[in-house]
């Protein structure tokens, strides 16, 4: 199973906009430069996010985009759900007549446990979860002693080139 990129980028975007909500509106070159995210690709997910519900955009000089929920409203599952795919791990899960196994295949049952269990864990966090988080890696980094995280130079352009996706 994999994380689409787009889905990596819509979460990225919404903490953002969480993390700045008394400057809302904000521009999308904003969240693009403290995001890393392609402001083209920007386009497209917020796009995606306001038909979900979960952004407002608003164009003009004074325009950009705004959360239209409560960060702690908006759980990583909807967003999975509006951004991801909708492939399961194996096709039999959505079509039994697509494998010659069904009958007698033992593996169903695991491959759906393992589905729920994606599920559940993304239903059960929200944006306003992964802020609080955030903050407190900050606050724990900015301590005297405390370790500083690891940065793999090259990397990041490769990331906001959106040509990785996140393998679980």
């Amino acid at each position: 199973m994999h994380i689409p990129i787009k889905v990596d980028y819509g979460v990225r975007a919404l903490v953002d906009l969480a993390l700045h909500v008394e400057d809302q509106p904000i521009r999308a070159s904003e969240i693009a430069g403290r995001t890393l995210i392609p402001e083209p690709y920007l386009a497209q997910v917020m796009h995606a996010l306001g038909k979900g519900g979960m952004v407002r955009s608003q164009r003009g000089p004074l325009g950009g985009h705004a959360l239209a929920m409560e960060p702690k409203d908006i759980r990583l599952s909807m967003v999975m759900d509006c951004l991801g795919s909708t492939e399961n791990l194996v096709a039999c899960l959505d079509n039994p007549a697509s494998c010659v196994h069904v009958p007698l295949c033992g593996q169903k049952e695991v491959w759906q446990s393992v589905e729920l269990a994606v599920f559940n864990i993304l239903d059960s966090k929200t944006i306003s979860d992964l802020v609080s988080r955030g903050r407190a890696l900050a606050a724990s980094s900015a301590e005297p002693g405390a370790a500083r995280p690891l940065v793999f130079r090259g990397s990041e352009s490769r990331h906001a080139r959106g040509e990785t996706e996140w393998d679980l």
